[in-house]
């Protein structure tokens, strides 16, 4: 017995309902107005399909998603690195939120799973799409804001975004060899001296290990694959123990 149009609609609402409880639970955050969950992860592809229904799609929560990520992160990085110029903190950021980065969030989320989408996107593989998985992250973070609060786009950055930018995954845009040399320059403590301790491996994929001593003291060990590299990761370690020590 074939169903109707309107138990099919009831069943796909059901099916949809499910989804984003599932999302909720697995996010443990959830939502006061559901409709803006849903409109976070709702692709124009999808509403052009469903002209008959009230859908709205995620691009007016990417814009405001956009300026939330934005303050945010800038508002972290402005307190965990008061050494940095504001071109160093411009570059910085730029890296946390362009969209490799937003990518790679939106893909450790399972975020793909739960977008919806007209059928030729689907088809023509839009889930696994860089631009729009990157809109996603972008709209779930507006539709947060608008739900919950600045305080709790916060407190999912600090799980999702801010624990890669502690563990190093930006370093590569970061200039700590600056950073320590400007702080020594200004408290007048000393000549800053680099070494490079070790050096393994073939031509092809050589390990340097660098140490940065100040007057003679060690400061901080790095590795890399370049003694550039090993280098800055010293020279970033040797700025913790400062500030640890000033604190």
């Amino acid at each position: 017995m074939r169903k109707n149009g309107k138990e099919i609609n009831t069943n796909v609402n059901r099916a949809l309902e499910n989804l984003f409880k599932d999302f909720q639970k697995m996010m443990g955050i959830y939502f006061d107005d559901e409709k803006l969950l849903r409109q976070a992860f709702t692709h124009s592809s999808y509403v052009n399909e469903h002209r008959r229904k009230p859908h709205e799609d995620n691009e007016r929560l990417e814009f405001l998603g956009d300026a939330v990520l934005e303050l945010t992160v800038s508002q972290f990085l402005y307190k965990k690195y008061p050494l940095m110029s504001e071109g160093e903190l411009t570059k910085l950021r730029a890296a946390v939120v362009c969209e490799p980065a937003l990518v790679e969030f939106a893909n450790e989320l399972k975020f793909s799973k739960y977008i919806l989408l007209g059928k030729g996107e689907e088809h023509t593989g839009g889930r696994e799409r860089p631009a729009l998985l990157a809109d996603v992250f972008e709209a779930f973070i507006g539709a947060l804001f608008l739900d919950k609060g600045f305080d709790e786009a916060i407190r999912f950055l600090e799980k999702v975004v801010f624990p890669k930018i502690d563990a190093g995954a930006f370093s590569h845009v970061m200039d700590f060899k600056s950073q320590l040399q400007e702080l020594v320059q200004r408290d007048g403590t000393g000549v800053l001296e680099y070494t490079i301790l070790q050096e393994t491996g073939p031509a092809h994929n050589r390990e340097f290990v660098s140490r940065v001593s100040l007057n003679g003291e060690e400061l901080g060990i790095g590795s890399g694959k370049s003694k550039k590299e090993a280098e800055q990761h010293a020279a970033e370690q040797a700025l913790g123990r400062l500030k640890a020590n000033a604190e």
